[in-house]
């Protein structure tokens, strides 16, 4: 495997959802699979001020559980290793040191966010972005009113999202996991291998 999407996230916990995204973006952009990174624990809890962060292991363990039963997925856990939170530009640059040729993978959110990042353009020009609308946004829309991601459309790629997998939250997951009600009722949204790692 060698073209691949770099998935960037908590996945605190990994979903269902962003299984079957990542699935279908690989597959819909001729990738040949795709490079989970899951973030430091430290930068959820902190930058990113997310409640009830897993671990860096458990995440670790979750996400190479799947990859196990899963051949297009493979894991990075790069950025756990190291004493502060890379930017993605240094973990695509580190992925291809690997020998991997990666696109970053991310959701329109993340794409609406995109001018309080770094090396934005860097990253479009180096390896390319796919973008999967999120909720009710529509990535071509946010490209065509941004200037600068206009200008870096060339190196987008807006494969269409299926519509039962937009509105996939994983903040509302955890909450659920953390209500009441029966193991079904709060697991039902992780794949099965990973529900007792989420207990």
């Amino acid at each position: 495997m060698k073209k691949v999407l770099a998935f960037f996230g908590a996945f605190n916990p990994p979903t269902t959802a962003h299984l079957e995204l990542a699935d279908f973006a690989w597959k819909a952009t001729g990738r040949e699979g795709v490079v989970f990174v899951p973030s430091r624990a430290a930068y959820i809890r902190g930058f990113q001020q997310k409640d009830g962060a897993y671990g860096d292991a458990v995440r670790l363990e979750m996400l190479e559980t799947l990859a196990k039963t899963r051949p297009w997925m493979r894991v990075c856990g790069w950025e756990l290793a190291q004493e502060t939170q890379p930017r993605s530009y240094v973990t695509l640059c580190h992925l291809r040191e690997e020998g991997y040729e990666p696109s970053l993978l991310v959701g329109s959110d993340n794409l609406k966010a995109f001018s309080g990042w770094k090396y934005v353009p860097e990253i479009a020009r180096e390896f390319g972005i796919v973008c999967l609308d999120r909720g009710p946004d529509s990535c071509r829309e946010i490209i065509e009113n941004d200037p600068v991601l206009k200008e870096l459309s060339r190196y987008i790629e807006t494969p269409e999202t299926p519509a039962e997998w937009r509105y996939v939250s994983s903040t509302a997951v955890r909450s659920r996991i953390r209500g009441g009600g029966s193991a079904e009722e709060r697991f039902r949204a992780l794949p099965p291998e990973i529900r007792r790692l989420a207990e």
